[in-house]
């Protein structure tokens, strides 16, 4: 058994996890899983995301409107547009005000997955505002916040320069020098199946880089396997196998990793 491991990003309520959830969310302690933080990315999915939390001591969640909600109907695929579209029209901000509630149940213990992201065709100045929202949210509720960037590193880095809120930026795919700035405002920064990839030369040199005592990981599962079972559905305890490459890239223990990463987890949240 590898451990411990606290998974500070994940998607348990996605639909890939429809036939096995409950027997695979219960055997992860069993895997050297001592927490996972489950992911709410608009108000379809944060009542899922929340009976989780409840169901499962190990899970705690957070709670944010993702910039890929706000996706106009003929961009969405099969699972169709989310209810930021299809139940507020894109008012997002009606969302929020919806979502208030959830904010004062001890398992939240965080504002996202929230950000921007450039890849989609979603309006920059909705996403703009809707991410500036939710940090300011965060601020408010002193709560760490959850950012999503995808393409968009200028506009992410100056809010957070702006507002310097606390929280995680996940699935870090900057600069070994951004990274280490944004360290020093009080973030922390997460990485994933995607930093074991051949090609991610950028993460490797950011992990580097940065003191282990602010690095989190993370799967966002059910996406993001990381080698060498790049491609299968992710779930928390392959997050094994990232530990291990960043203790092999920083020539220390996979035990001195799983451990501070796991005491980083657990400071960011407030747990």
């Amino acid at each position: 058994m590898t451990g411990p491991i606290f998974d500070t990003h994940a998607h348990y309520s996605a639909r890939a996890f429809d036939a096995d959830r409950d027997f695979l969310l219960g055997s992860l302690p069993g895997k050297g899983v001592v927490g996972v933080c489950e992911q709410a990315t608009h108000s379809g999915d944060a009542p899922k995301v929340l009976e989780l939390a409840h169901r499962y001591p190990w899970v705690v969640a957070a709670v944010g409107i993702h910039p890929e909600s706000l996706l106009p109907a003929a961009d969405c695929g099969e699972e169709g547009p989310a209810p930021t579209v299809s139940v507020y029209g894109g008012d997002w901000a009606a969302e929020m005000r919806a979502l208030a509630p959830y904010y004062e149940d001890p398992k939240v213990v965080a504002v996202g997955e929230c950000g921007l992201d450039y890849h989609w065709p979603v309006p920059k100045d909705a996403q703009l505002a809707m991410f500036e929202a939710h940090i300011r949210l965060a601020l408010e509720l002193d709560k760490p916040i959850i950012v999503h960037d995808r393409n968009a590193h200028a506009d992410v880095y100056a809010l957070l320069k702006k507002y310097q809120p606390k929280g995680i930026v996940h699935c870090y795919s900057g600069s070994a020098d951004d990274a280490v700035w944004l360290v020093k405002q009080g973030l922390f920064i997460g990485f994933g199946g995607a930093c074991t990839f051949k090609g991610a030369k950028r993460a490797a040199k950011a992990i580097s880089a940065l003191p282990l005592e602010s690095i989190v990981l993370e799967t966002d599962c059910p996406y993001m396997a990381p080698e060498p079972v790049r491609g299968t559905r992710c779930d928390s305890s392959l997050i094994r196998y990232v530990g291990e490459y960043i203790a092999q890239l920083r020539g220390i223990s996979a035990e001195e990793v799983f451990r501070t990463t796991a005491e980083n987890a657990r400071r960011v949240y407030g747990l």
